[in-house]
């Protein structure tokens, strides 16, 4: 269970393992929104499983990281191709609101359990998602 919620062990390195969390999903981008969509539904099914039997992991240690690739996988399914710019900025965006938890994220990361653990960074992913089709919207490539 704690591989799973690791992402492989990759909760364990130091520093920010949720920048690493986040960075490990980055190459899904290259297999087109509905890859990275499906790919953030598997990490959020895999993470409430993995969750809910890890009584260690109730109050989010840093170790898990499954959350944050799901949230990235999840802000990356809002890009039409893989352009350094987009992920780029898909990446910054949903660390930024990740960290920074403002409104619905940070109501998010106050639930408690695996719902919780997971739901923030869902958000995040989804508000990153929302401004990257505004900017595309706006007529700026990404």
């Amino acid at each position: 269970m704690k591989w799973v919620a690791s992402m492989g062990g990759v909760g364990f390195l130091r520093p920010a393992p949720g920048t690493w969390g986040s960075a490990l999903v980055l190459p899904v981008v290259l297999l087109g929104p509905g890859a990275a969509a499906a790919l953030a539904l598997l990490l959020l099914s895999l993470g409430l499983w993995a969750l809910r039997r890890l009584p260690e992991a109730q109050d989010d240690p840093g170790w898990v990281v499954i959350d944050e690739g799901a949230g990235m996988a999840l802000a990356l399914a809002a890009l039409p191709g893989a352009g350094l710019l987009g992920v780029a900025l898909a990446f910054a965006l949903f660390r930024l609101f990740d960290i920074w938890k403002p409104g619905p994220v940070g109501w998010a990361d106050r639930l408690p359990g695996p719902s919780g653990i997971m739901a923030d960074d869902i958000i995040a992913g989804l508000l990153a998602g929302c401004v990257l089709i505004l900017v595309q919207a706006l007529g700026i490539p990404l």
